[in-house]
């Protein structure tokens, strides 16, 4: 997937950053893959977005904490998966509002990306 994220502020030189992740590293897991500081190897990003990525085998549930005034996308790459109950396949993509707490269970195996967006 290619991903465009408008930046945060005007007359910022253009950038280009491409990172692999080793799929140990987002297996069953929220792995953040790109922030705005850069953490944890991620790629750096001038936006107040978090975008984190997770590789799931059937069963498998990861969480993310939404924090008071923030919102959440959840992208489906590849399989099927149900976010808080909510079926949804390879293609779909689910915006959260008002929701504290995001919990994501694989019903067969999937690649989701999720973005944690102010």
């Amino acid at each position: 997937l290619q991903i465009w994220i408008q930046p945060g502020a005007r007359g910022l030189a253009p950038e280009y950053e491409q990172k692999a992740f080793e799929d140990r590293d987002l297996r069953d897991t929220l792995r953040v893959i790109a922030a705005p500081d850069g953490r944890d190897g991620a790629v750096t990003i001038h936006q107040d977005v978090t975008l984190s990525a997770s590789r799931l085998t059937p069963g498998a549930t990861v969480r993310h904490a939404v924090a008071p005034g923030r919102f959440a996308w959840l992208h489906v790459a590849r399989g099927a998966v149900a976010l808080n109950g909510t079926p949804l396949q390879a293609g779909d993509g689910a915006s959260v509002s008002d929701e504290c707490l995001l919990m994501v269970t694989a019903t067969e195996p999937a690649e989701i990306l999720l973005f944690d967006l102010a």
